[in-house]
């Protein structure tokens, strides 16, 4: 694994955790920073969390010895 692969990977999981907190927070009924942005944050991070996770795997790959 390199650095660059890292950063993708940390980044896939941070995107992660702020969508699964995004899901509880629209299913309590009330969510902290209202409807709109909360939606708008899941929306955006779920698919970040595929695409950081394909470049994390694909440089890990292009970097093995």
């Amino acid at each position: 694994m390199t650095p660059k692969s890292g950063l993708f990977l940390a980044g896939s999981c941070v995107a992660a955790i702020a969508a699964v907190g995004s899901v509880f927070e629209l299913s309590s009924g009330s969510p902290d920073w209202g409807q709109g942005p909360t939606t708008v944050i899941l929306g955006l991070c779920v698919p970040l969390v595929g695409v950081l996770f394909y470049a994390a795997v694909k440089d890990a790959k292009a970097n093995q010895p």
